[in-house]
């Protein structure tokens, strides 16, 4: 069982983070969460350190190994919990951690906030409802979380809009959203925001596409 990978992280993108360790490159899918994290650290001579929880499907036509990596431990022990509500897959629990904070999931929790979980695309009432009771009880294994700053906060993204139009529009294409649409979508984002992150535009973007 693998805990967690350090090594050089050798490629990023919004989903996927790639760290090479002992001459093997890892792939691992990762949130916006911990997208932001990565990037802050991207420039930097010093190893990155990727929690992981291994996922592994069998008795299909194809067996599947995926690896998911959180940049701290409090945003795995909630991806964990979020995966065992029924109802909540391997790609949802990561939609809800890309549109999240693991602050603001913990609190829509912890306050019974279903609006706050329903304004997460692909999360219905029942669902929200149902992550709410199943996990209310299970949150104080997550006292003291370490979380990121607003992302308001953060320094600007000093790459061009276009890099950013397309970094967003793969990314959210990879979470499964159609690429016209998407697109629109992202466009529209930028020509009020010109500013937005990556992060930022994806996030606008998960509560708009239809």
């Amino acid at each position: 069982m693998i805990d967690y990978i350090k090594g050089e992280l050798a490629s990023l993108t919004p989903v996927l983070a790639v760290v090479e360790a002992g001459g093997v490159g890892y792939a691992l899918n990762i949130s916006l969460n911990t997208y932001a994290l990565l990037q802050q650290r991207q420039d930097k001579a010093a190893d990155v350190k990727l929690f992981v929880h291994e996922s592994l499907i069998t008795g299909g036509r194809d067996d599947s190994f995926t690896l998911y990596g959180f940049c701290n431990e409090d945003e795995r022990i909630l991806y964990r919990l979020l995966i065992t509500v029924s109802g909540v897959g391997a790609n949802t629990a990561r939609m809800i951690l890309s549109s999240l904070s693991p602050a603001e999931l913990n609190n829509a929790i912890a306050n019974g906030d279903e609006h706050m979980l329903k304004a997460v695309k692909g999360i219905g009432l029942k669902t929200a409802q149902r992550i709410i009771i199943d996990l209310k009880d299970k949150l104080p294994v997550l006292e003291g979380a370490a979380t990121r700053e607003d992302s308001g906060e953060r320094t600007a993204d000093a790459r061009v809009n276009a890099e950013v139009k397309q970094e967003a529009i793969s990314a959210l294409t990879m979470l499964g959203f159609a690429p016209a649409p998407t697109a629109k979508v992202v466009v529209a984002l930028l020509q009020q925001q010109p500013d937005l992150t990556v992060e930022q535009v994806v996030k606008q973007a998960l509560k708009q596409i239809k």
